[in-house]
């Protein structure tokens, strides 16, 4: 891969004062709406978190509790919970230094918040060293389950056996010299023509820059009750983004990191190093396939497809038993940073997207609602018509505008278990919130 040279330190910085500012000017917490009604939509919104700062758990990172009562969030003093549908906030680690203290996921089927201590010598997620507790939903009890892990703990399985980690050999910094407050990677650089890259291309050329580096990996379980680490598989590759699948708890989902149209993302593997698949093979240049998730029953895989990058949009689906794939075709204004399916799988949602990101829609801001829709032959088919793709179509729905949304935080949209509400954070009116809408509307 080209070598290319980018400034850091003080020219990055004076360069970087010459850029737009995008980011919403802070407000006090209690200048924020705690409710409102969205004009354009009609539909209900709530601010849940308390305090700036606040934000909701990454997209595929479970938020709640399994009898689908509790929704757990971060806050700048520890992590916290709230009561879905009242939404009333409460401290859940009432433990010393609970600042320090993140979620990784809420067990699906336990009352139990599992978090990691979230600074060790100025490092968050990613540090090595990180102590990692199961917390009492209901006590805020906080129990060690593993301590001064090598490497970071991910994920945790279906049946809370198994924790699911990645190790890096050595460390490497994603973003160099300064970073943008207030955003998620906080990413910049300054292209050959000594002018500012846009956040987007500022985060592409890191994550190559990372990718070059091939630094040797593990994927990794630990034993939540013996402390046994194993190691699933290794690679000079770029490992990210770990799930465990929500039903079956030695199913793995992973990603090879990186430009996605320099990777093939998408694998799973079992627990045991057994079954590894490269879930999607690229069939053109440029085209690009990724932010991988499980639907709530297991069976799925989906994620966001582009045949090629940034000209034609698709939600795809992969069944893990049979094979057989689903492309719902969306339109460029539709294209999501992340989608989302609701627990019974009738419905997805999106969070939308700036003019920056790689869609470049024009009326992007806007999170969605979606019916997904088969599109059904005409009554001859073709004769291996049971081994091609299935196409579909996305009916959309506009929910709430985000023209407010500076889209270098991204909202993270989930369901609650019950379907009645997506969750999301947003810097709408300065600092980062946990918001609640409402996916039907009021009356």
């Amino acid at each position: 891969m080209q070598k290319r040279t980018f400034l850091t330190g003080a020219a990055a910085l004076a360069a970087l004062s010459a850029m737009p500012a995008q980011a919403q000017t802070p407000t006090p917490t209690k200048d924020i709406p705690v409710e409102w009604v969205d004009a354009d939509t009609g539909h209900r919104v709530c601010r849940v978190s308390t305090e700036d700062n606040s934000k909701f758990l990454y997209f595929h990172d479970n938020a709640f509790t399994g009898d689908g009562k509790w929704m757990v969030f971060n806050g700048p003093n520890g992590v916290m919970k709230a009561e879905i549908g009242t939404w009333k906030v409460s401290a859940l680690t009432k433990v010393k230094n609970a600042h320090l203290f993140e979620v990784i996921m809420v067990s699906r089927t336990k009352p139990i918040v599992y978090v990691r201590q979230a600074k060790v010598a100025g490092q968050g997620k990613g540090a090595d060293g990180l102590d990692y507790y199961a917390v009492d939903i209901n006590t805020g009890k906080a129990t060690v389950i593993a301590k001064n892990v090598g490497g970071w703990i991910g994920s945790v399985n279906a049946d809370d056996t198994l924790l699911l980690g990645v190790w890096a050999e050595r460390h490497y910094e994603l973003q160099p010299g300064p970073k943008i407050a207030g955003t998620d990677g906080g990413y910049n650089a300054i292209g050959p023509d000594g002018k500012p890259l846009s956040f987007a291309a500022a985060k592409e050329v890191r994550m190559a820059d990372r990718l070059a580096q091939n630094i040797p990996m593990e994927i990794f379980t630990l034993d939540i009750k013996t402390g046994e680490r194993k190691v699933v598989t290794a690679s000079t590759d770029w490992l990210n983004h770990i799930q465990f699948s929500p039903t079956d708890p030695q199913q793995i989902m992973y990603c090879h990191e990186g430009p996605w149209h320099m990777v093939d993302r998408i694998w799973t593997i079992r627990a045991d190093g057994t079954d590894k698949r490269d879930i999607h093979k690229r069939t053109m240049n440029m085209e690009i396939a990724g932010h991988e998730f499980f639907s709530f029953d297991g069976e799925q895989i989906l994620y966001d497809l582009q045949t090629p990058r940034g000209e034609d949009f698709w939600l795809a689906s992969y069944n893990l038993k049979t094979g057989k794939r689903i492309w719902y075709h969306m339109e460029r204004n539709e294209w999501s940073v992340h989608f989302q399916i609701s627990r019974d799988g009738k419905l997805f949602a999106g969070d939308g997207g700036d003019e920056e990101m790689v869609a470049k829609a024009r009326d992007g801001k806007w999170l969605y609602l979606f019916e997904p829709e088969i599109i059904e032959d005409l009554g001859v088919s073709a004769p291996n018509a049971a081994d091609l793709v299935r196409p579909g179509v996305l009916r959309s729905k506009k929910i709430l505008n985000m023209a407010k949304h500076d889209y270098r935080v991204e909202p993270n949209l989930q369901f609650t278990p019950d379907g009645k509400w997506l969750l999301f954070r947003s810097n709408m009116h300065g600092p980062i919130h946990t918001y609640a809408l409402e996916v039907e509307k009021s009356a």
